[in-house]
């Protein structure tokens, strides 16, 4: 495979997840009452702190442009946002092993956002995997 061929699947990956965490963080900023009883908050606390968690997402995705610009220059920032899911799920797991019975609804929200995660990573991974092994080949084939 070319790196012009994995350099476009590596950023349809990237667009792809990077779209989706957008959709997630506006919506969360836009409409936190939509959804504060999945997290089991209530009144202006419970808005703020999902609110919050959309700033937090946006954050998160500072590094994706740059990825999509150029995915073979930005592969260390590549790396970094493959690093970033892997904590994502890390610590959504975390939360999810030490969260106390009774709470199916909340449980249920940390699992989907464990699921898109791992989701994420295994689809960017593997663009990653081929972009790496494009310019792999390609360098040894350089004079």
């Amino acid at each position: 495979m070319s790196i012009k061929a994995a350099s476009w699947i590596s950023r349809l990956a990237v667009a792809i997840v990077f779209a989706i965490n957008l959709w997630c963080a506006f919506g969360f900023i836009i409409d936190p009452g939509g959804y504060m009883g999945a997290y089991e908050l209530a009144g202006v606390s419970g808005k703020v702190a999902i609110q919050g968690i959309g700033v937090a997402f946006l954050m998160w995705n500072a590094t994706y442009p740059l990825v999509l610009v150029n995915p073979a220059k930005h592969r260390t920032l590549f790396a970094i946002v493959l690093a970033q899911q892997l904590i994502g799920i890390a610590g959504e797991s975390v939360i999810l092993l030490t969260l106390e019975a009774g709470h199916s609804l909340l449980r249920a929200s940390i699992m989907r956002f464990i699921a898109f995660d791992a989701g994420g990573l295994f689809l960017m991974a593997f663009a990653f995997a081929l972009l790496v092994t494009a310019m792999r080949k390609a360098s040894r084939l350089e004079p």
